[in-house]
């Protein structure tokens, strides 16, 4: 029974280690003096300005669910995609339906302008 964790029980241990080595080396290794300029937060090219009490605009949110919903249903479609011989046509019918109405509810979102920046 150990025989068969013997691979995943090495690995982790390997990892582990590397990530002790690593951060050990940058305790010894790395700068001792903190540089204003290089703690200051930095986004995107742009230094970020940022307050900690920003609230940010309802958008935001939305097109964050949106494209984690969209992600996660199509998600969906690689077991199908896989097997789809052995599921024969029907499968194949209901994926197509399933695509369909997915096109259907981006254009939906889409047109109501949910996508849109604001």
């Amino acid at each position: 029974m150990l025989r068969s964790y013997l691979p995943a029980i090495v690995f982790l241990l390997l990892g582990g280690g590397v990530g002790v080595a690593f951060a050990v080396l940058n305790a010894a290794l790395g700068p001792r003096r903190a540089v204003a300029h290089k703690q200051d937060p930095y986004e995107c090219g742009l230094p970020s300005e940022v307050q900690r009490g920003m609230r940010f605009g309802i958008s935001f949110y939305l097109i964050a669910m949106l494209f984690i919903l969209f992600d996660i249903e199509v998600v969906f479609l690689y077991p199908i995609a896989i097997e789809l011989r052995a599921y024969g046509r029907y499968a194949l019918a209901e994926t197509v339906t399933f695509v369909v109405l997915l096109f259907v509810a981006f254009v939906y979102v889409w047109r109501r302008g949910a996508l849109e920046w604001r």
